[in-house]
């Protein structure tokens, strides 16, 4: 079968590999439909694991079932978490299912942008789900992705009537401005310097956005919110310049989500007293758990998000590394997927 592998950021091989053998707790899908991560662009971040087979957000039919299965067969439909966890330790019991070590370890064989994906025991059990009819695998294939918005947006606190800023509007950014009614957000505000990702954002619910390489942020803000400042600031981009500007446009009582990891030896230089008085949250969002995957199925299969909103392009196995450029350059595009027959 065919895989997308990547050996650094400059040199993803189109490479043919065995099928996966098939363990009687295991099942192999075909897959239909896998996203490129925005995460995945982050050179520091993707090539400390190369070489290995890029992608994460795969969606699927079932071809094959170890003999122990029961709860699924051939022929179904389905998402897959690339981690699973146990759901039976300390973390998982107060849902924090991102530190649980089985969640850690576990990953799907070899990695989503491949023919054939093996899904271990541990995945298949806790977090594979079966897609309702009217979900379509490019559908499914944002599962994971929105799922992560979702803790985000639980961790943020956001009440009925806050004011969200969203820093950083590529695809997970979108995906905020799309849940902030969920959530019963007041006022809405995008910023980021791309004007096409502005313009998607106004389109999808924002209303206000604020190009970054032509304003201040920090007063624009300000601006628009009496003075006072945005109640949930999320910052999207791995920068230590965007996570102190959020800090720079949150108002009392408000909290700022890092959304997404700094550069390796960055520092974050923080005044205490500056957070202490005005009692202002720092809150850490990684990745997702099982309740988040359904939750965001349950948002799909509703029409709240859907790919024919956020899909910009879509590439074969064969053009992925022009895939993964396109998600690079971060220009006219939201969400890559490659596509599969």
């Amino acid at each position: 079968m065919k895989v997308a592998k990547l050996y650094s950021f400059n040199d993803i091989r189109i490479e043919d590999i065995p099928i996966p053998e098939t363990g009687r707790e295991e099942a192999l899908i075909k897959v239909k439909a896998s996203g490129i991560c925005s995460g995945d662009v982050m050179p520091w971040y993707i090539e400390q694991k190369a070489p290995l087979v890029l992608g994460h957000e795969p969606a699927g039919e079932i071809v094959k079932v170890g003999k122990k299965v029961k709860n699924f067969k051939p022929g179904d439909r389905v998402f897959v978490h690339h981690h699973a966890s146990c759901m039976e330790c300390a973390f998982c019991k107060r849902e924090d299912y991102v530190q649980c070590e089985a969640w850690r370890k576990s990953r799907i064989i070899p990695g989503g942008i491949a023919e054939y994906i093996l899904i271990p025991e541990g995945n298949l059990k806790n977090d594979t789900l079966l897609l309702p009819e009217n979900v379509s695998y490019e559908d499914a294939s944002l599962i994971e992705p929105l799922a992560c918005v979702l803790k985000s947006c639980k961790r943020s606190g956001i009440k009925k009537g806050d004011t969200l800023l969203v820093i950083g509007l590529g695809v997970m950014g979108i995906m905020h401005i799309l849940l902030a009614s969920q959530f019963r957000a007041g006022k809405v505000i995008g910023a980021d310097m791309v004007e096409f990702r502005l313009e998607k954002a106004r389109d999808f619910g924002a209303d206000d956005v604020v190009n970054v390489s032509k304003e201040s942020l920090k007063d624009v803000t300000l601006s628009l919110t009496d003075g006072k400042g945005a109640d949930i600031v999320i910052v999207g981009p791995n920068s230590i310049r965007a996570m102190d500007s959020g800090l720079q446009c949150v108002a009392p009582g408000g909290s700022v989500v890092l959304f997404t990891p700094a550069k390796p030896g960055e520092k974050l230089t923080i005044d205490p007293n500056y957070l202490y008085f005005r009692d202002i949250n720092i809150v850490t969002s990684y990745s997702c758990g099982p309740d988040d995957t359904r939750r965001s199925l349950e948002l799909i299969d509703r029409g709240i998000v859907t790919a024919d909103m956020l899909v910009t392009h879509r590439f074969s196995i064969d053009e992925t590394a022009s895939a993964y450029n396109t998600v690079a350059q971060a220009r006219d595009s939201l969400k890559v997927l490659i596509k599969q027959a």
